[in-house]
């Protein structure tokens, strides 16, 4: 499939893509928010991918929120057609059952951030600006941002953020557990490689299984947290690489998974 709005590249087990409207700092549209839907979708069903990483083109921005053209638009009918394509997005994204790497360039901001926030993990640049700032233009998040925000950041930083729209910088998203890591602009890539290659080494039935029962925990009380925790151990007792890395731990060896 030919993609206007996003670039995808497929490199053996890792998968790149990125937002490609430079010129309009990577701004989500609703033709952008299809292609992204359809490239989640393919990487979803792609047993060979094991790791994807996600940025914007250009060196100003990851995204900087939807497409105010766009949005000035809507109706009540909408704006709600709007949300509910932009969470199906992000839901995608952050349930992928494979890891995700926000690649965090510059600005994250309103959808932007929400896109970041859905990915597994994020990697930012010592440049990089983030935030909600949804309430300046009359509105609130749409795409899930009210409520990743409150369950990434303690509810009183999340309620001030949402509820004044201040965009806040790398040192702070670090400080406040928005973002996993900060790296030197120039460095930032060489940051991501090394996270990249340790994913890549561990075993894909463990790591799905780990981001499975955080995200479906989250929905619900402990004790069914647990169970779900119980249901997937399970399944993952049942595995080659399980046995693979027993074994390697008690011959002291370094483990070789093969993703069965």
């Amino acid at each position: 499939m030919i993609y206007q709005q996003v670039k995808l590249e497929k490199k053996d087990k890792l998968a790149e893509v990125t937002i490609n409207r430079p010129d309009k700092l990577n701004t989500l549209n609703i033709q952008t928010v299809i292609e992204m839907i359809n490239i989640f979708e393919d990487l979803r069903d792609d047993d060979n991918i094991r790791v994807v990483t996600l940025t914007g083109a250009g060196e100003k921005a990851f995204a900087a929120g939807a497409d105010i053209e766009e949005l000035k638009g809507l109706d009540m009918q909408g704006g709600k057609a709007f949300s509910e394509r932009g969470n199906r997005m992000c839901n995608l994204i952050e349930n992928l059952g494979k890891p995700v790497i926000a690649v965090v360039n510059g600005f994250a901001l309103g959808g932007g951030c929400e896109l970041a926030m859905a990915c597994t993990l994020r990697i930012a640049s010592e440049k990089a600006k983030m935030g909600q700032p949804e309430v300046n233009l009359g509105t609130i998040p749409g795409y899930g941002g009210t409520q990743r925000l409150s369950r990434l950041l303690p509810r009183g930083v999340a309620m001030e953020l949402l509820i004044t729209g201040r965009v806040i910088g790398a040192d702070e998203a670090l400080r406040l557990g928005l973002v996993n890591r900060v790296a030197p602009a120039g460095a930032l890539e060489e940051e991501v490689t090394r996270m990249v290659e340790l994913l890549l080494s561990k075993p894909p039935f463990a790591v799905k299984g780990c981001i499975e029962a955080v995200n479906r925990g989250a929905e619900v009380s402990f004790r069914e947290g647990c169970r779900i925790e119980e249901d997937l151990f399970g399944m993952t007792c049942g595995t080659e690489d399980m046995k693979e890395g027993m074994s390697a731990f008690l011959e002291k060896r370094d483990a070789e998974f093969t993703g069965r």
